[in-house]
């Protein structure tokens, strides 16, 4: 039988669908009504999920399996691989989709080997045209774009925040929640987490963020980061960082953007000391508004910004800041 039905793995975000998950979930739905690509099945690991079935399916999905246990949370490859790889082939996928973060860049190549089929990531736009999937993703740097399809039966896209459209949630719409036990059993998980550390950036989430205020090795020091944070919390944002501002410990590794970081499309992205090298642009070039401070009057990042302004940050930062503050108090 050929494959037709698009699968979505799903993540939790607390206790609902993170908002990429939406995204992806309304992808998919398009797809399968414009191509009668047959149904959007959508798999979630987890341990409680309360009317979470129920929401999937009002977004789009025609059937939600839910794989319940202790051990799903947080996320491990051992855990969730074998389960996911027994959905996929159950389901009689022809196109999977997941999230381009730390789980799905983890989970998606190994799913793809375990499948033996193709993988793209960090994908922005995908079509369906017969019986190929087309698959659109950046590269060098943001600067081009690739279009891929791939030979085998089955593709798996790992798709970027921002970049598709949750459809209008439906509560009458009607589908099919499964719970299912977890395959797996803690014997089989070969690795032991022994500390897990959250960073409360006090904002909203990198990913989430429609402003994003990020400093890089201009900023000379954890100090500077600082005052970004003042210019994030006036505006609302969010405070992100260039690899070698995490790297030198200025800031958390969470507030890492770029191909070894976070992918975020943020409306405003405010960048800081940041030379704007291919590996950054990687992670923020589809932002829609890109505004670079930098004493560095060659810095590449001003051919990828809307606005610039050259000069030293720690002047230009608290006056920025003062300013807006005053016109959100009018």
């Amino acid at each position: 039988m050929t494959n037709s039905n698009i699968l979505v793995l799903v993540e939790m975000d607390e206790h609902n669908a993170s908002d990429l998950s939406l995204e992806m979930l309304g992808c998919a739905r398009q797809l399968a009504d414009k191509n009668d690509k047959g149904d959007v099945i959508a798999v979630v690991f987890g341990d409680k999920f309360g009317t979470l079935g129920e929401d999937l399916v009002s977004f789009g999905a025609n059937k939600v399996f839910l794989l319940e246990s202790k051990l799903c949370l947080p996320y491990q490859a051992d855990t969730w691989l074998p389960d996911m790889a027994a959905m996929a082939r159950e389901a009689k996928a022809s196109l999977i989709l997941m999230s381009h973060n730390s789980t799905g860049g983890d989970l998606a190549p190994r799913l793809a080997f375990k499948l033996k089929c193709g993988i793209a990531t960090s994908c922005e736009k995908v079509s369906i045209e017969g019986a190929k999937t087309f698959l659109t993703r950046t590269c060098y740097g943001g600067k081009a774009r690739e279009v891929l399809s791939f030979e085998n039966e089955v593709a798996i896209a790992t798709i970027r925040p921002k970049s598709q459209t949750p459809i209008a949630q439906d509560i009458k719409r009607r589908g099919d929640v499964e719970t299912k036990p977890l395959s797996v059993d803690e014997k089989d998980i070969r690795v032991t987490v022994i500390e897990r550390k959250r960073v409360d950036s006090g904002g909203p989430k990198l990913e989430n963020a429609s402003v994003i205020v990020a400093g890089g090795g201009g900023l000379g020091g954890p100090e500077g980061f600082e005052i970004a944070a003042d210019l994030a919390g006036v505006l609302g944002g969010a405070v992100g960082a260039s690899r070698v501002a995490c790297d030198q410990g200025w800031c958390p590794p969470g507030y890492q953007i770029g191909l070894s970081g976070k992918t975020v499309a943020p409306e405003l992205y405010i960048a800081i000391g940041i030379s704007g090298a291919s590996h950054h642009m990687a992670g923020c070039a589809n932002a829609k508004n890109i505004v670079t401070i930098n004493n560095d009057a060659d810095a590449p990042m001003f051919n990828f910004s809307k606005y610039g302004a050259i000069g030293d940050y720690e002047e230009l930062l608290p006056a920025l800041t003062k300013q807006i503050a005053k016109l959100k108090e009018k």
